[in-house]
Parts: structure tokens; sequence; C-alpha cells
């Protein structure tokens, strides 16, 4: 009987590995094992349960109805065989390699200058931090948690928001000294207006007019960046006009450095950030757990 319940924990974990991954290569991959033992798995719990879980291609799976519930149920059970392991282990203090990405902006003004009480208050915990705006897959980076900002894609990656701020249109007193203050947003086909080379990104600004109706203008500038900080750095050097979150900017605003400009004509929309990573909220290793409940705690977003 013992070697029976083994052998239904092994095949959950075998199971819900490959949705959490979305495929029986990747599966294999993060299990140490084959494609085709994975395969092979997945088939004989098939066979056992008398259902087909997966619909299945040659790149993709898909979960049918059954296969949906039997995971659901699956991840809550294996959920809770690692909380009872953690509450019963003596290692429960965080500990080991701690591999994070971060969205460069976001790492330069709202992580870089927490690490250092974190990794006091955690003084086993080894960090391992990439700073990119390219958004890399978590699983082939290796990495425990990813900052994202912006709006989330459909993934099985589980998120927790860590805030939004509000965007701003600035320049500094440099270039608008020389160039002249637009007024209102047709104004800005006059200016230089910095962008973002990615591909990803928004391409326009959006503006309210008086009769509060929201409409996109689309900047044109000398300049293309890849991240948030390049652009803020280069308008801070007069360069141009840049439309940035207001948790970059506000310190230059508020040592006069940046002007914000059309605020009458803000929408007020937002940019969230958000920590994913891989698995379930229940089951992530204390190291992971401990530095997202810091930056939700600590983290505060203009």
């Amino acid at each position: 009987m013992a070697h029976r319940e083994i052998n239904r924990s092994g095949d959950m974990t075998v199971f819900v590995r490959v949705v959490e991954l979305g495929s029986f290569s990747a599966a294999a991959r993060a299990l140490r094992m084959t494609p085709s033992a994975v395969s092979k798995m997945v088939g004989r719990l098939e066979t056992r349960l008398g259902v087909r879980l997966f619909n299945r291609s040659t790149r993709h799976v898909q979960l049918t109805p059954e296969g949906t519930v039997y995971f659901e149920r699956s991840a809550r059970i294996l959920a809770d065989i690692d909380a009872a392991e953690r509450e019963i282990s003596p290692g429960l203090t965080p500990r080991g390699r701690l591999r994070v990405n971060a969205n460069v902006p976001f790492g330069v003004h709202c992580l870089l200058p927490r690490i250092p009480a974190f990794l006091a208050a955690h003084p086993h915990i080894t960090l391992d931090l990439a700073l990119t705006d390219t958004v890399v897959d978590l699983f082939e980076a290796h990495a425990d948690v990813a900052i994202r900002l912006g709006h989330l894609a459909e993934s099985r990656l589980v998120a927790r928001k860590l805030g939004e701020s509000r965007m701003v249109v600035v320049a500094s007193r440099a270039y608008l000294e020389h160039h002249g203050q637009p007024r209102k947003p047709a104004d800005l086909a006059k200016h230089n207006c910095l962008g973002f080379c990615f591909a990803r990104h928004t391409k326009g600004w959006p503006f309210r007019d008086r009769a509060r109706k929201t409409s996109l203008f689309l900047p044109t500038g000398n300049t293309l960046v890849s991240d948030g900080e390049a652009m803020r750095r280069l308008a801070l050097a007069g360069l141009g006009i840049a439309r940035l979150g207001a948790f970059q900017v506000q310190p230059d605003i508020d040592t006069g450095a940046f002007v914000p400009l059309l605020e009458a004509h803000n929408p007020g929309d937002t940019l969230a950030a958000h920590a994913v990573f891989l698995g379930h909220d229940g089951k992530m290793p204390a190291r992971v757990r401990a530095f997202l409940d810091y930056l939700v705690a600590n983290v505060r977003l203009s």
C-alpha cells in the first residue's frame, strides 16, 4: 500500500510539472528524466485513471476537462505535502542561491537600494541578480523570480503584484530652455521624443482632451533605447522628451532636474510591477518566499 501511495505522488509530480512547464520535454529537463520516461508515466497515469489528461500535438500539450480537474487537485495535494514537510523540517531558515531577474528601471530604483537590508536579514542567502529589460524564460534562465513591468501575458507563471506607478511625460530644464515647452499634445510633433527599440512596448503616448477622450500620439525622435533607465539618463542630459513611470523620475522632479509636461492631458494610466515565479505560492522554497515577502512589504511605487 505504501509503495502505491509513493507512485501516486510521483505520478502527480510528473503530471503537474508537464502542465506548469507546458511540454513533456521541459518537464523532463526539470525532473532530470528523459522525455520518453515522462511520457510513459503520464500514459500509465491515464490508463490507471481511465481518462485522457492531455490532448497532444507535436509541440504542445493541452489539458482536457478531466485533466484540468486532476491538475487542480494534484497541485493542492503536492502543496499540502510540501507544507507538511516544511513544518516539521529543521531547515526553515531561508538559505541557498536566489536567482532574480529584474527590469532595469525597477532594479535600479526599487531593488538595489533594498538589497543590503534583505541580505542582512537573511545571511544564509546568496543573491544572483541580473538586470535586463529582455523578458527571460524563468526555466531556461534558471531564475527563481523575475520582476516584470507592464501588462502580464497569459502564462502558467504565478504572479504577485508589487504596485503601480503613474506614467508621466518629462524633460530636463536645459532641453526646455533650448527648445521651448509643449503646451498641448500636438506640440510634441516639433520635439525630439525618445522611444524604445523593443517590439513589445506601447507605440503611442495616450493623452486626454477637454472632452476627456483619450487618443494616442505617435512620438518621433532620433533615439531609441533598450530600457527605461537609459531613456531617463538621456532625457536628463537634455536629449529629448521622455514618458516614464513616476517611480523612476519623481526624485528628479522633486530636485527640479525634470519638469513634468502636459499634466492637464495626462489620462492617469499606470505601469504595474509584478514578481513572477514558477510553481505554486504554497510550495516555493523558503529563500524565494522570504524574498517575495520582503518585496511586498518594502517596495512602494510612486
